[in-house]
Protein backbone atom coordinates (compact mmCIF):
# COMPACT_ATOMS: atom_id res chain seq x y z
CA UNK A 1 0.00 0.00 0.00
CA UNK A 2 3.02 2.45 0.88
CA UNK A 3 4.52 1.83 -2.90
CA UNK A 4 0.88 2.67 -4.09
CA UNK A 5 0.68 6.04 -2.06
CA UNK A 6 4.40 7.15 -3.08
CA UNK A 7 3.52 5.91 -6.48
CA UNK A 8 0.57 8.43 -6.64
CA UNK A 9 2.54 11.17 -5.62
CA UNK A 10 5.17 10.76 -8.10
CA UNK A 11 1.95 10.91 -10.98
CA UNK A 12 0.85 13.90 -9.40
CA UNK A 13 3.85 15.92 -9.36
CA UNK A 14 4.25 14.82 -12.73
CA UNK A 15 1.24 15.73 -14.03
CA UNK A 16 1.71 18.88 -11.84
CA UNK A 17 5.17 19.94 -13.53
CA UNK A 18 3.80 19.25 -16.85
CA UNK A 19 0.54 21.12 -16.69
CA UNK A 20 2.38 24.33 -15.81
CA UNK A 21 5.97 24.17 -17.46
CA UNK A 22 6.98 27.04 -19.73
CA UNK A 23 8.61 26.28 -22.96
CA UNK A 24 11.64 28.04 -23.88
CA UNK A 25 9.92 29.22 -27.71
CA UNK A 26 7.19 30.65 -26.19
CA UNK A 27 6.72 33.91 -23.81
CA UNK A 28 4.06 33.51 -21.71
CA UNK A 29 2.20 36.04 -19.12
CA UNK A 30 3.09 34.35 -15.77
CA UNK A 31 -0.39 36.41 -14.32
CA UNK A 32 -2.25 33.96 -16.37
CA UNK A 33 -4.71 32.80 -13.66
CA UNK A 34 -5.06 29.08 -12.48
CA UNK A 35 -8.37 27.56 -11.79
CA UNK A 36 -8.65 24.93 -8.50
CA UNK A 37 -11.81 23.70 -8.19
CA UNK A 38 -12.52 22.88 -4.43
CA UNK A 39 -14.95 20.48 -3.43
CA UNK A 40 -17.02 18.46 -0.90
CA UNK A 41 -20.08 16.17 -1.00
CA UNK A 42 -20.90 12.43 -0.33
CA UNK A 43 -18.81 9.11 -2.13
CA UNK A 44 -21.04 6.60 -3.16
CA UNK A 45 -24.10 7.45 -2.02
CA UNK A 46 -26.39 5.14 -3.41
CA UNK A 47 -24.61 2.06 -1.61
CA UNK A 48 -26.27 2.21 2.13
CA UNK A 49 -23.53 0.31 3.82
CA UNK A 50 -19.83 2.00 2.06
CA UNK A 51 -21.28 5.80 1.55
CA UNK A 52 -18.65 8.24 2.91
CA UNK A 53 -17.92 12.13 3.05
CA UNK A 54 -15.59 12.74 0.31
CA UNK A 55 -13.19 16.35 -0.06
CA UNK A 56 -10.94 17.04 -2.80
CA UNK A 57 -8.93 19.61 -5.36
CA UNK A 58 -9.09 20.02 -8.73
CA UNK A 59 -6.56 22.14 -10.81
CA UNK A 60 -7.50 23.82 -14.57
CA UNK A 61 -4.03 25.64 -16.39
CA UNK A 62 -5.60 28.50 -18.36
CA UNK A 63 -2.78 28.06 -20.87
CA UNK A 64 -3.72 25.06 -22.06
CA UNK A 65 -7.45 26.16 -22.88
CA UNK A 66 -8.31 25.31 -26.45
CA UNK A 67 -11.42 26.16 -28.52
CA UNK A 68 -12.79 23.45 -30.63
CA UNK A 69 -15.88 22.25 -32.51
CA UNK A 70 -16.62 20.51 -29.03
CA UNK A 71 -16.86 23.64 -26.72
CA UNK A 72 -13.73 24.87 -24.88
CA UNK A 73 -11.35 22.10 -23.90
CA UNK A 74 -8.79 21.64 -21.21
CA UNK A 75 -6.67 19.38 -19.43
CA UNK A 76 -7.31 18.71 -15.66
CA UNK A 77 -6.03 17.22 -12.78
CA UNK A 78 -7.46 16.38 -9.55
CA UNK A 79 -7.11 14.57 -6.06
CA UNK A 80 -9.74 13.21 -3.40
CA UNK A 81 -10.26 11.15 -0.56
CA UNK A 82 -12.85 9.73 1.25
CA UNK A 83 -13.55 9.66 5.05
CA UNK A 84 -12.75 6.05 4.93
CA UNK A 85 -9.22 6.62 3.43
CA UNK A 86 -9.89 5.73 -0.22
CA UNK A 87 -8.26 7.88 -2.74
CA UNK A 88 -8.77 8.83 -5.82
CA UNK A 89 -5.62 10.63 -7.90
CA UNK A 90 -6.81 11.51 -11.84
CA UNK A 91 -5.97 13.54 -14.83
CA UNK A 92 -8.34 13.72 -17.88
CA UNK A 93 -9.96 16.25 -20.11
CA UNK A 94 -12.66 18.56 -19.39
CA UNK A 95 -15.29 20.81 -22.22
CA UNK A 96 -16.74 23.57 -20.92
CA UNK A 97 -20.12 25.10 -22.30
CA UNK A 98 -20.69 29.02 -20.97
CA UNK A 99 -24.55 29.93 -21.37
CA UNK A 100 -24.38 32.91 -19.84
CA UNK A 101 -23.89 33.05 -16.09
CA UNK A 102 -24.30 29.67 -16.01
CA UNK A 103 -21.54 26.76 -17.08
CA UNK A 104 -22.52 23.05 -18.01
CA UNK A 105 -18.90 21.00 -18.05
CA UNK A 106 -18.74 17.40 -18.74
CA UNK A 107 -15.45 15.65 -17.79
CA UNK A 108 -13.52 12.34 -17.98
CA UNK A 109 -10.90 11.42 -16.10
CA UNK A 110 -8.95 7.73 -15.55
CA UNK A 111 -6.88 7.53 -12.45
CA UNK A 112 -5.63 5.44 -9.97
CA UNK A 113 -7.76 4.54 -6.65
CA UNK A 114 -6.62 3.30 -3.51
CA UNK A 115 -8.78 1.45 -1.16
CA UNK A 116 -8.08 2.80 2.07
CA UNK A 117 -10.76 1.42 4.45
CA UNK A 118 -13.69 1.78 1.48
CA UNK A 119 -15.69 0.64 -1.34
CA UNK A 120 -13.55 -2.11 -2.73
CA UNK A 121 -14.50 -1.05 -6.74
CA UNK A 122 -12.57 -3.73 -8.43
CA UNK A 123 -9.27 -2.10 -10.01
CA UNK A 124 -6.25 -0.25 -9.53
CA UNK A 125 -7.61 2.12 -12.49
CA UNK A 126 -10.80 3.69 -12.68
CA UNK A 127 -12.68 6.06 -15.13
CA UNK A 128 -14.57 8.86 -13.70
CA UNK A 129 -17.15 10.95 -15.76
CA UNK A 130 -18.84 13.59 -14.17
CA UNK A 131 -20.80 16.24 -15.24
CA UNK A 132 -21.01 19.54 -13.43
CA UNK A 133 -23.45 22.80 -13.68
CA UNK A 134 -21.85 26.17 -11.86
CA UNK A 135 -22.93 29.64 -11.97
CA UNK A 136 -20.83 32.52 -12.11
CA UNK A 137 -20.59 33.76 -8.63
CA UNK A 138 -18.13 37.06 -8.33
CA UNK A 139 -15.12 37.92 -10.86
CA UNK A 140 -13.24 34.93 -10.97
CA UNK A 141 -15.30 32.49 -8.71
CA UNK A 142 -17.75 30.12 -9.07
CA UNK A 143 -20.20 28.20 -7.20
CA UNK A 144 -21.34 24.58 -8.70
CA UNK A 145 -22.81 21.05 -8.02
CA UNK A 146 -21.47 17.95 -10.00
CA UNK A 147 -22.32 14.36 -10.13
CA UNK A 148 -20.10 11.14 -11.06
CA UNK A 149 -19.56 7.70 -11.62
CA UNK A 150 -16.63 5.82 -10.87
CA UNK A 151 -16.60 2.74 -12.98
CA UNK A 152 -13.16 0.18 -13.81
CA UNK A 153 -15.02 -0.56 -17.35
CA UNK A 154 -14.59 -4.46 -16.32
CA UNK A 155 -10.76 -4.43 -16.27
CA UNK A 156 -11.47 -5.99 -12.78
CA UNK A 157 -12.69 -9.53 -11.33
CA UNK A 158 -15.96 -7.28 -10.58
CA UNK A 159 -17.04 -3.54 -11.20
CA UNK A 160 -19.43 -2.15 -8.81
CA UNK A 161 -18.65 1.45 -9.47
CA UNK A 162 -19.44 4.00 -7.30
CA UNK A 163 -22.06 7.31 -7.70
CA UNK A 164 -20.85 10.77 -6.33
CA UNK A 165 -22.29 13.79 -5.88
CA UNK A 166 -20.42 17.27 -4.72
CA UNK A 167 -20.68 20.80 -4.08
CA UNK A 168 -17.44 22.69 -5.96
CA UNK A 169 -16.13 26.12 -5.78
CA UNK A 170 -14.10 27.53 -8.13
CA UNK A 171 -11.68 30.51 -8.05
CA UNK A 172 -8.84 31.80 -10.14
CA UNK A 173 -5.75 32.42 -9.36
Amino acid sequence: MRNIFLNLICFALIISFYTTSIKSDEVKDLTDPHEYNFFTGMFDFSDNYRKSAIIGIQHNNENLYRNTFLGTISPVTGFLVTGDAATYLYTGVQAEYNLGKINLTPSFTPGLYGQGDGKDLGHLVEFKTELQLSFDLFKDSELGFSYNHLSNADLGDKNPGANSYMFNFMKKF
